[in-house]
């Protein structure tokens, strides 16, 4: 089942001599349960694609379906909605709110959202996630793989449609940057969590179920290494 489409999604900056296509006309469509690997050169569009799905940054042109639902046609409040309850964004340098502790970083986006916490589901992911026993630490007090822990746990309290992961082991050293890619393979096989990541990690590409390659706002490859 097709869960988020892209149809011809262009984004330019600036203008005239100073124009950059930072996406040039991608389309691409990712199935329910799918882990999508995006790799490409600095400044290739990867990220800016990323922040176009999750409702980031829009498009100058294209359309982005999440759920069949045309993304771009909700007004701003709509869109902020969309981000907190469809979309998990984890990013390299963790953005955790400092004076939160974990539990409250990870509840976060389910408090900004005016709803209640739901327990079990708050325990489970802080099991699985390893975090038992530092629910209450603040963020200076874990250590960088902890921290990315946290945001990982913050991305799925709400049980979105997409989480997207915008080099989340750029960060770590390589036993760190294993142990989250296996926690997010493991949230992806287990919630059937649909997962797209950005990496410069080759290895860590491999592990998808299918990797996307883009170069200049193209897409250059397609290709599913798994099945």
């Amino acid at each position: 089942m097709e869960i988020l489409r892209v149809e011809n999604l262009c984004k330019i900056y600036g203008k005239g001599e100073n124009e950059v296509r930072a996406l040039d006309g991608v389309s691409l469509s990712v199935e329910l349960g799918e882990f999508v690997a995006i790799i490409g050169p600095s400044g290739s569009g990867k990220s800016t694609l990323l922040h176009i799905l999750g409702g980031v940054d829009k498009p100058t042109s294209g359309k982005v379906f999440m759920n069949g639902k045309d993304v771009y046609t909700q007004n701003d409040e709509e869109l902020a909605v969309f981000r907190r309850r469809q979309v998990g964004l984890i990013y390299q340098f963790y953005n955790l709110i400092p004076v939160l502790s974990v539990t409250e970083n990870i509840t976060l986006p389910v408090l900004m959202d005016g709803r209640e916490i739901n327990e079990d589901r708050l325990r489970e992911l802080i099991d699985t996630l390893g975090l038992k026993g530092r629910e209450e630490h603040l963020p200076n007090q874990l250590s960088g793989g902890q921290q990315q822990r946290v945001s990982i746990g913050r991305a799925l309290m709400n049980a979105p449609a997409v989480v997207l992961a915008d080099e989340p082991t750029g960060n770590l050293d390589s036993k760190n940057s294993q142990e989250i890619v296996e926690l997010l393979k493991l949230s992806n096989k287990k919630y059937n969590q649909t997962l797209i990541m950005i990496t410069h990690d080759e290895n860590i590409a491999l592990q998808a179920d299918r990797v996307i390659a883009i170069s200049d706002g193209k897409i250059i490859r397609d290709e599913v290494v798994k099945k």
